[in-house]
């Protein structure tokens, strides 16, 4: 099964922002980015099924992109970032947060998620997925989604895996 994952477009906070899974607004060039991640997604199309988190920025995209009602699933919603969220990250104030810059990739955020727990969520959706008969499916999410995604298909290694993170509109294909 071919498995195309799109990222949610540029939202509406100032650079720097922790948003997480914070329900934030996608940016006033929303329509011009879509437009180009139609055109990027539709060598794929038809699509079999479409998922989608739940969060605005992600199900508002699959809309444009002609699919007002994906299958929302809350294992497809970026990494909770707990205490930190709606933050910059260079006000938050808080003593891990030097100790999580050095180990992200294990470390939990303060209140928050760790990303081998958003990994085990985006490995549990997969694992359902791959159970199903389809052919092509697209999945809108978040970056970080995105790079579990990739880990899972063995498309990078860990010590890698954010210099693939895929731009805001974007997407990445795995096979299951």
């Amino acid at each position: 099964m071919q498995v195309v994952l799109i990222r949610h477009t540029s939202v509406a906070v100032p650079r720097g922002t922790c948003y997480g899974q914070t329900d934030v607004p996608v940016s006033d060039t929303f329509e011009q980015e879509a437009k180009q991640t139609l055109r990027n997604l539709q060598p794929f199309m038809p699509l079999d099924a479409v998922y989608s988190s739940p969060l605005t920025r992600a199900r508002k995209l699959a809309a444009y992109c002609g699919y007002p009602t994906p299958t929302v699933d809350a294992r497809l919603m970026e990494m909770n970032m707990g205490q930190w969220e709606m933050q910059l990250y260079d006000e938050i104030q808080d003593p891990h947060l030097q100790a999580w810059y050095q180990d992200y990739m294990h470390l939990p955020t303060t209140g928050g998620e760790a990303f081998p727990d958003l990994r085990a969520r985006v490995a549990s959706f997969l694992d359902q997925l791959r159970q199903q008969e389809y052919e092509r499916v697209a999945i809108f999410a978040h970056g970080g989604v995105l790079v579990a995604a990739g880990l899972y298909a063995g498309l990078y290694t860990e010590e890698n895996a954010w210099d693939h993170l895929v731009p805001f509109g974007g997407l990445i294909t795995i096979e299951l």
